[in-house]
């Protein structure tokens, strides 16, 4: 029997539900931007950040949570003696920053929040010296400044062993023409930008994988990767937001960004607009992505539509940038390619990935 992500208890389908009546409470507090001299600008709902909107220039908050991947460093370590809390802050910090430059922003201040259940969880002075040295490589990635943090104890609510990371950024888009807005065309190229593995997100599944396999975490992945079950889920998050930083140096519009996380593939369709987005030169996933789907078993089509498949970053320009954003990615150090095409089909919204067989609909991502 195949595995899916609703086997390992996350069910897209009651999360985005409260997002969406979120999303609904939430607009009924817009007018009161107004006393501070701000507006709320038409489509930031539903999108990664939120954009305050003033007579010249645009403000961006994220709020974000690492999710469960510091389990399966806490396993890794228990078993080897290996920390990898550098790499889980690098996650943190990554799955927060990716998300606010998906709008054009770039991270001004990056602030963390470490909840435990009992305050002898740093009493483990390696563990807590690499969480917060990883915590400010991330920053420095992101060119953006650790302002501050919270650190609650909260027993009986948290487990005493464990530590629930997350965190939220500000950023600013001055000229507000380089806000990224969704202005999507028929024909718009899909430029892919590659992650470094499962990044943050369908961590779940993987652990329940985890726990039916032999070996755990130690259990080899082969197809030609060295590495360890838990070593190569423990591999750091790309942080995309030089990438950004880059395209606007260089004056090239995006005209769409998706930061590829929960729902897989699925999200490149996030813009409301209804698009078809052809994915013609899939690569060939990663061993670890390999791995997981003999191991689980999960079916190809589970596969692309909970984890990034390879991906963290996609964006769609007009087809004469797209040599040019090509080498602006590859030139402040990131592995892209064109991947596909946008085409405009009536009022069809879909992902299709032809040479796969996949064809996932719009009513497969609820997130608005």
């Amino acid at each position: 029997m195949s595995l899916s992500y609703e086997s390992s208890g996350v069910r897209y389908d009651q999360l985005d539900a409260f997002k969406r009546a979120c999303q609904k409470a939430a607009k009924t507090t817009a007018t009161l931007l107004a006393d501070h001299g701000y507006s709320e600008p038409a489509t930031t709902r539903g999108e990664s950040a939120y954009l305050i909107e003033a007579a010249d220039h645009y403000l961006a908050h994220v709020e974000e949570g690492l999710g469960t991947k510091n389990l399966v460093a806490d396993a890794v370590q228990a078993a080897t003696g290996k920390c990898f809390y550098r790499e889980i802050a690098i996650d943190t910090v990554a799955t927060i920053v990716n998300d606010l430059a998906t709008c054009g922003a770039l991270p001004i201040s990056v602030a963390m929040h470490a909840a435990v259940g009992d305050s002898g969880w740093f009493s483990d002075a390696a563990r807590m010296n690499a969480l917060v040295e990883g915590w400010a490589e991330g920053c420095r990635q992101s060119g953006a400044v650790w302002g501050g943090g919270e650190t609650p104890t909260l027993k009986g609510i948290v487990n005493p062993d464990t530590i629930v990371l997350a965190g939220s950024a500000i950023g600013k888009i001055a000229p507000k023409s380089l806000r990224i807005t969704g202005d999507v065309k028929d024909g718009d190229s899909i430029i892919f930008l590659a992650s470094s593995g499962v990044q943050t997100n369908g961590l779940s599944l993987c652990r329940l994988i985890a726990e039916r396999l032999p070996q755990g975490y130690q259990t080899p992945i082969g197809f030609g990767d060295s590495r360890t079950y838990g070593e190569a889920l423990l591999a750091p998050s790309v942080i995309y937001v030089a990438f950004v930083r880059e395209c606007q140096r260089r004056g090239l519009k995006l005209n769409y960004v998706a930061h590829v996380t929960g729902h897989g593939w699925r999200k490149l369709m996030r813009l409301d607009e209804p698009f078809v987005y052809e994915i013609t030169t899939p690569r060939e996933p990663l061993p670890l992505f390999k791995f997981l789907e003999q191991a689980g078993p999960i079916s190809t089509r589970e596969m692309y539509a909970t984890f990034n498949q390879g991906i963290g970053f996609a964006a769609y320009v007009s087809p004469e940038l797209t040599e040019q954003v090509l080498a602006a990615a590859q030139a402040s150090g990131y592995d892209a390619w064109l991947a596909g095409r946008v085409h405009k089909d009536g009022n069809r919204k879909a992902v299709v990935i032809p040479s796969l067989g996949l064809d996932y609909d719009g009513s497969t991502l609820q997130v608005r």
